[in-house]
């Protein structure tokens, strides 16, 4: 499946949508998000049910900023609308690999007790 473009018109939508969303935060500029690039591509064409969407930080600011994204790429994983993995740097093809099937084998009812119960400690804001 190819990447799908996201704005700030359709961010939301894609990250709140059932199921597991990766994102790359990119620029054109930036050598290691080209170098990253094809490896998050054959990722999609491996993981058809998944949405691989990219933002581009140059042409969106307000998603970059929103997200506090300060060094890219930036890869974050959202699965039924709770971000799981956010963090800097471009993964070799494996590690991809491995974080997309921990993401997929999570038991999303246990993740939202977690943050429900970290929540009402006053642990999450």
């Amino acid at each position: 499946m190819a990447t799908l473009t996201l704005t700030a018109d359709n961010f939301q939508a894609t990250v709140d949508s059932p199921g597991l969303v990766l994102i790359d935060f990119w620029a054109g500029w930036c050598g290691p998000c080209r170098a990253f690039a094809p490896v998050y591509d054959k990722a999609a064409e491996r993981h058809p049910d998944a949405v691989f969407g990219k933002v581009d930080t140059e042409a969106q600011p307000e998603l970059a900023a929103a997200f506090q994204i300060s060094s890219i790429p930036t890869l974050m994983i959202v699965r039924d609308g709770v971000v799981l993995y956010a963090q800097p740097g471009a993964l070799p093809e494996q590690a991809l690999e491995e974080l997309i099937t921990k993401a997929e084998e999570l038991d999303m009812d246990e993740v939202r007790r977690r943050i429900a119960q970290q929540t009402e400690a006053g642990e999450v804001s």
